[in-house]
């Protein structure tokens, strides 16, 4: 775990391993890190928005719940993101299939579930207001 994290933030070992990739590959990855990072970045600021300016929930805590629950998924794709690049980097150097995630099925689950909450609990409040 420890030899992980420490690729994350020393590139020079990364770059000890293999051999030196066509440098499109690279950047190909480091453009799919961005991606995932934006990705992260807009589910964060998604559950500042519901914290801020969402109005109260017809279920107690609602509104709060969904707010961490966005922030939570936001920080841990992050984490995902530069984990990721790490382990593709070594495999590109390394000349090895790429490695495989299901975190990106694992994320439109979520994303999907909390959408269907969201509709559960508007329904609710329509059906609390008629």
């Amino acid at each position: 775990m420890y030899q992980a994290i420490r690729q994350w933030f020393d590139p020079r070992e990364l770059r000890e391993v293999g051999e030196t990739p066509d440098y499109r590959f690279s950047l190909a990855n480091e453009r799919t890190f961005l991606a995932w990072l934006r990705t992260g970045l807009a589910l964060i600021a998604g559950g500042l928005a519901v914290a801020q300016f969402l109005p109260p929930m017809p279920i107690p805590h609602l509104r709060e719940g969904l707010a961490v629950a966005l922030l939570l998924l936001g920080g841990t794709v992050a984490v995902r993101a530069v984990d990721h690049w790490a382990r593709t980097e070594r495999a590109i150097r390394l000349g090895q299939e790429l490695p495989a995630s299901r975190f990106p099925a694992v994320l439109a689950l979520l994303v999907g579930l909390g959408a269907v909450l969201l509709v559960i609990a508007v329904l609710v409040q329509a059906a609390r207001n008629a």
